[in-house]
């Protein structure tokens, strides 16, 4: 880039994206100079090599931001998984709103992973957490489909409902 180009001789490229052709090395800088712009050695394995007077930042800036969005169309949303916690007497109403919001992520096309945790002697009443997990996802069928059953984990039980 500008002074940094060793060739005597460059096939130049001006703004314009137009050849100018074959010309010296410090003819190329004075034209960069002259638009305002820096020149960038674009083929260095050329015979001569190819210089073309361009603004370097902003082609930098402009792949970059080329480069983060081909990133954000890899990523799938059905890698996304949503957690929504819950306990053995968690009360029906609060069950219901999160239900909805987990409906509302389902929606969106993100797994969603119901977790029901267990404290002291809730541990004796395991079959009323497999109970719960089981009426979610009776309740969630419409919009959803059981990935993994219900199963217990340590004091956690889990079950992963994916999109339809």
């Amino acid at each position: 880039m500008n002074g940094g180009i060793k060739a005597r001789q460059v096939r130049l490229i001006n703004e314009k994206n137009e050849q100018v052709g074959v010309v010296d090395r410090y003819e190329a800088l004075r034209v960069s100079q002259d638009a305002g712009l820096d020149l960038v050695e674009v083929s260095p394995n050329g015979d001569p090599p190819v210089c073309r007077v361009m603004d370097y930042g902003k082609w930098l800036y402009e792949q970059k931001r080329k480069a983060r969005e081909a990133h954000k169309k890899t990523r799938s949303t059905s890698q996304v998984l949503k957690e929504i916690r819950l306990r053995p007497e968690t009360d029906p109403h609060d069950l219901g709103i999160k239900l909805k919001k987990a409906r509302q992520f389902l929606e969106k096309g993100y797994k969603v992973q119901i977790t029901v945790f267990f404290r002291g002697r809730q541990m004796l009443h395991r079959d009323r957490g497999f109970e719960i997990l089981k009426n979610i996802a009776e309740t969630m069928e419409d919009c959803s489909k059981v990935e993994r059953p219900s199963k217990m984990a340590g004091r956690r039980m889990t079950l992963l409902l994916g999109a339809k």
